[in-house]
């Protein structure tokens, strides 16, 4: 990794006294600030490897292959495991071959075979009929060999076998019958209804998306989602503003409010109104109406010009600001604090050094599906090792930022039969449009990442674990999270890719905190989003003191009760036990310094 060199302070948005409009836009390399690249021998590394990414999605090839040497090296020399492999496929040749005369004569009763409960690829009556059946059961029985091939290899690194039997799921994704239109029953169904019209209706969909994504506009359906008007429309000002973030008072909408304002930290991987989504399912609004002073952080989408903001800047610069204006706004001497996914890490990071140096400005802390321990951080690993961040590194280095589209695709292929797959046959072979809902248009709307920070964050947090044992650095000094004594409410989710919940739940063994823990039915977003009256939420909570002894996760997710709702009404009920009272609502901005610029969404969540 080359030389990191800092820049200069930027100049391109106006004081937050001026309430002038902010930078909408991403800026050009020739509007950045002089940099000078390291002239070193790395350069040429640099560029070859940006150039290699273009070509393979932004995986290393390098990382694939000594993945697939190891895996394949210590099978070819495991002979009782060949042996096994062989057996399992005579064996299932047999089974297949049997059900397939059963299945011609009309006989066959229970397939050999039933797909896993999240694969609904052959849910449907078409996929029960005879040759469809012996087809579904045929690939299910593949399927299952390699996921055996590709598992309980003696001698192979236990990364290395992870991302060996992921590429092998995306190879059998391809194959999959389902994604055939001459072998997918449904398919061939509606071809002969239509007479074919699905084809060619689904060719201009697939041009009008080729289309999109060359000139860079946002998929069909998006449109009806405008930012500020229904999507991100609660009531509010933008009362502060620096280089790195915008800071968002909401409107208050009752007579009192409690004592104590919250201040929202949302990730930087994503725009943050995620949590405002359209009024009847926003977690800001519904906090307004219970009666809560919200501030809301919206990161500025960095562009080549951000390539040098680090780790530590997003911690000062965003959320010390933030914290600092929330303060003098409201004159709290406490607030509580929320974050959600890398913003809970990033809060949990200003808490443990907020412990160090004694600081008690945090009245709670609530983390939504955020790790603090990356040890166990999921399927997102597989992306993650020495050589694939040196990589990463090289193709950020090329623009100074990770582009959102590289991000995207890494989380899609971690789903690629939901995200990808099922697209696919819907837009391009049936011929019709993937129904867009806000959530999918919020999705759509990515972000990118500094080149600085991102290489932090992957190194330290996710490769060296710095965090969760005490060598995080913040102002020269470690902090550890054992140190933090502040009340705490922990979220995860059941269907979490991004933050698994067993990996969320190791709060508990890293904070010395009264924690009420909450498993909540949903995966990383949906189970987040979760609003009152939504049909099917449930979810698990349990108060674990300071002084209980420890849970394993799943002995906690078995003996704890679960409930029907959303557990936005339990985080209320939690936020008012630990209230001071309540008070008359503050003023917009409050002071000079923090008066209004303009109003809400603000302009940072606009900028592509």
């Amino acid at each position: 990794m080359s030389k990191v060199v800092k820049l200069k302070p930027q100049h391109t948005v106006v004081s937050k006294k001026t309430g002038a409009p902010a930078l909408t836009r991403r800026r050009t390399v020739s509007e950045c600030p002089v940099y000078t690249p390291p002239s070193d021998e790395a350069i040429l590394d640099h560029r070859l490897h940006a150039q290699m990414a273009k070509l393979t999605g932004g995986m290393s090839p390098i990382a694939l292959a000594l993945a697939g040497f190891d895996w394949s090296a210590h099978l070819m020399s495991s002979p009782a495991k060949m042996q096994k492999l062989h057996q399992s496929l005579v064996s299932k040749t047999a089974q297949i071959g049997g059900y397939a005369v059963q299945a011609a004569l009309g006989a066959a009763k229970t397939p050999p075979i039933t797909p896993p409960p999240a694969d609904h690829r052959f849910v449907s009556d078409g996929w029960k009929g005879w040759p469809f059946n012996v087809i579904e059961q045929g690939f299910l029985l593949y399927q299952q060999w390699w996921e055996e091939a590709t598992s309980d290899v003696r001698g192979v690194s236990t990364h290395h076998l992870n991302l060996a039997s992921f590429t092998a799921r995306q190879m059998l994704d391809i194959i999959s019958p389902s994604n055939s239109p001459i072998l997918n029953p449904d398919i061939l169904q509606i071809t002969r209804n239509e007479g074919g019209k699905n084809f060619w209706q689904g060719a201009l969909n697939f041009l009008d998306d080729t289309t999109r994504t060359a000139t860079h506009k946002p998929p069909v359906g998006t449109e009806a989602f405008k930012v500020g008007e229904d999507v991100a429309a609660t009531s509010g000002k933008v009362v502060y503003r620096n280089d790195l973030i915008e800071l968002i008072q909401y409107t208050p909408t009752t007579a009192q409010v409690y004592a104590e304002p919250i201040l929202i930290t949302p990730a930087w991987i994503m725009k943050y109104y995620i949590l405002d989504l359209s009024p009847h399912n926003s977690l800001v609004k519904y906090l307004v109406d219970k009666g809560h002073t919200v501030f809301m952080i919206s990161w500025k989408n960095p562009d080549t010009c951000d390539r040098n903001v680090g780790l530590e800047d997003y911690l000062h610069t965003g959320l010390g600001e933030a914290l600092k204006a929330v303060k003098t706004i409201t004159h709290a001497p406490q607030v509580n604090a929320m974050g959600y996914c890398l913003g809970g890490t990033l809060l949990s990071i200003m808490a443990a050094a907020h412990a160090r140096d004694g600081d008690d400005s945090f009245k709670t802390i609530t983390l939504l599906a955020s790790q603090v321990d990356f040890e166990e951080a999921g399927e997102i690993l597989l992306f993650v090792d020495e050589e694939q961040v040196a990589f990463l590194e090289d193709v950020m280095w090329d623009k100074g930022y990770l582009d959102k589209s590289q991000m995207a695709g890494a989380f899609q292929m971690l789903r690629s039969n939901d995200l990808i797959w099922s697209r696919i046959i819907t837009d391009y072979m049936e011929g019709k449009r993937t129904s867009m809902f806000d959530m999918m248009a919020w999705d759509a709307d990515a972000t990118r990442m500094p080149y600085r920070m991102h290489s932090e964050y992957l190194r330290q947090l996710f490769l060296k674990n710095d965090l969760a044992e005490g060598r995080f650095m913040v102002a020269g000094k470690p902090v550890a999270l054992q140190d933090i004594r502040t009340p705490l409410f922990s979220v995860g989710t059941a269907r979490d890719h991004v933050a698994p919940w067993k990996s969320v739940y190791k709060i508990l063994l890293l904070t010395e905190s009264d924690i009420t823990f909450v498993l909540t039915s949903g995966g990383h977003n949906a189970g987040i989003v979760s609003e009152p009256g939504h049909k099917g939420r449930h979810y698990q909570i349990a108060a674990m003191p300071r002084t209980a002894r420890y849970t394993p996760p799943g002995q906690w997710q078995s003996t704890t009760p679960t409930k029907e709702g959303s557990w936005w009404e339990e985080w209320q009920g939690w936020l008012d036990n630990h209230s001071e009272g309540k008070v008359k609502p503050h003023a917009m901005g409050g002071t000079k310094d923090y008066a209004p610029i303009e109003n809400a969404p603000g302009s940072y969540v606009l900028i592509k």
